[in-house]
């Protein structure tokens, strides 16, 4: 009798044992782990993945504006023809006009500015310089044999802009279009826009007119037609 108590006492203590280890188990595979004062602990979140910044966009390079007042006289040197610091004039008006024949009847080159003008020398546009080829100084008597490549150096203040022939074009002084042309932004071609310096070089074309039989002359004795060497801005250096 004894005997059959203990082993029934025995039976029942095994299986209280066996439901609490049980139990422990499906609590440690379905709980999260606690700190001891019983909050859930989670694992450390991810720091966020870091996103590298763009870099800034380029600005585009401001255009040079002349600092300072353009000189009323530069000097042009073309090695070529052997002319050295000669001076042309700027002033106010369009190729050849009366002004402008007047400063190169005085004996120097000239150089026209505003609406129905060109720009200054180094600025982007068209910049005019014309001077006789058969009277008083004649400084560009020789200018009609220019070739592709020449040189022409302006000096303006403590700058000198170095442009290159590049053509050659000739102005008819009858027809308004050639004339609209020739003070073009882009010489010889009215409908484009600037986007560099350029340089028009215009002497008459007395010689070659008066062989072609052609003695036509406008009110300040310009023949009918010029002839212009363009050129293009190659080099600016401190003078």
């Amino acid at each position: 009798m004894v005997r059959s108590v203990v082993a029934l006492l025995a039976a029942a203590v095994v299986a209280v044992v066996s439901g609490c280890s049980a139990e422990g188990a499906r609590r440690t595979t379905s709980e999260p782990a606690r700190t001891p004062t019983g909050t859930p602990t989670s694992p450390p979140s991810s720091p966020p993945s870091a996103t590298p910044s763009s870099p800034p966009a380029e600005q585009p390079t401001p255009p040079v504006e002349r600092t300072t007042p353009e000189p009323r006289r530069s000097f042009v040197t073309i090695p070529a023809i052997g002319l050295r610091d000669f001076p042309v004039v700027r002033y106010r008006g369009s190729p050849d006009d009366a002004p402008g024949t007047a400063l190169q009847n005085a004996g120097e080159m000239a150089s026209p500015r505003g609406p129905r003008g060109g720009t200054g020398p180094g600025e982007v546009g068209n910049y005019i310089v014309t001077g006789h080829r058969l009277t008083g100084t004649a400084p560009l008597r020789n200018s009609p044999s220019l070739d592709r490549g020449d040189r022409i150096l302006v000096r303006t203040g403590d700058t000198v802009h170095v442009y290159e022939v590049r053509r050659t074009r000739w102005t008819s002084f009858r027809q308004p279009a050639s004339l609209r042309a020739q003070r073009a932004e882009v010489p010889g071609r009215p409908a484009a826009d600037a986007t560099r310096p350029m340089i028009t070089l215009s002497t008459c074309a007395t010689l070659e007119d008066h062989a072609a039989g052609n003695y036509w002359s406008d009110e300040f004795d310009n023949p009918e037609h010029r002839i212009d060497k363009i050129g293009v801005l190659v080099a600016t250096r401190p003078a």
